[in-house]
């Protein structure tokens, strides 16, 4: 039987039994039981089928709504500021003239802490009574109370964006400086010569080369973002009154708090559609701007 098998699939066997025994197995049981009522406490729910059930429930449940707006609203507003700032962060490197690769090693400094290790360092920061956040607001006499960073429902979402924002920014800087550096100077010289300004020249010439670089950015991020637990979590675990419950946080909660796992697996399907979605408009986006750039350059 094996003789009649390829070498070269023969060796690539055992890496697709574990892969279909780790990943497509489970892939498959999660959303299979997504159409079932399986509970953690009652197994034999699992060979139920109750069809869309789940999925029509969660649909019309105000609280799973709230935590999709969030967890968009969220997305949204974390890859428009990491873009600005990354844009930023990329210009100011390339322009500097010395110590750049100090520079771009502090760049990608962020990255290198795990999202476990960035909720807790800014969980003690923004701390009511000992964080160095209000303390030092306090110090600069800009307020003289604490303010409820972490208990407050906005301001618990501020604190998110900040943490996810400060952790994720090197991803934009990196790609866009790559971009950068990969970029040919004749029509930025073209352009000056011309008599382009500053503004003109990065509006009609750089940002049109970099758009892929920041669509791709954007595609790994919205990934990241629209999972978004670890930082959650750790900050705030939802709170206050689930003021801060995004889709992942929820269905985890719904899964083990619950043991309602049919349901949490038909949560955890509805934000793996939203990733595709926003991957499919960014990949698009990403085919636009190369369409263009091989038009103009």
């Amino acid at each position: 039987m094996l003789k009649r098998i390829s070498p070269p699939v023969l060796l690539l066997l055992p890496a697709i039994i574990v892969l279909v025994a780790v990943v497509l197995f489970p892939l498959l049981l999660s959303f299979y039981s997504s159409f079932t009522p399986f509970r953690l406490t009652r197994p034999a729910t699992l060979f139920t089928f109750i069809g869309l059930r789940n999925y029509i429930r969660i649909l019309t449940d105000p609280v799973f709504l709230a935590a999709f707006v969030r967890t968009v609203v969220l997305l949204t507003i974390a890859l428009n500021l990491e873009m600005l700032l990354g844009l930023g962060l990329a210009l100011l490197v390339n322009k500097a003239t010395h110590g750049k690769r100090a520079l771009r090693t502090l760049m990608m400094f962020p990255m290198m802490f795990s999202p476990v290790l960035v909720g807790f360092q800014f969980k003690f920061m923004f701390n009511d009574n000992v964080g160095i956040i209000n303390n030092a607001l306090q110090s600069l006499s800009i307020t003289h109370d604490a303010i409820p960073w972490l208990i407050d429902g906005n301001l618990a979402l501020l604190s998110i964006v900040i943490a996810e924002v400060w952790s994720s920014t090197s991803v934009f800087a990196i790609l866009i400086l790559a971009g950068l550096l990969a970029m040919p100077q004749e029509p930025v010289e073209a352009a000056k010569v011309d008599g382009c300004t500053s503004w003109q020249t990065f509006r009609y010439v750089t940002w049109p080369f970099l758009m892929p670089f920041a669509f791709i950015a954007m595609t790994i991020r919205s990934l990241d973002v629209a999972r978004a637990y670890d930082i959650v979590k750790i900050m705030t675990d939802g709170g206050p009154a689930r003021r801060t419950e995004l889709i992942w946080t929820l269905v985890g909660r719904t899964a083990y708090a619950d043991a309602q796992m049919g349901l949490a697996n038909a949560m955890a399907y509805v934000s793996i559609f939203l990733s595709i979605a926003f991957t499919v408009y960014f990949f698009r986006k990403l085919a636009l701007a190369r369409t263009q750039i091989g038009a103009e350059w």
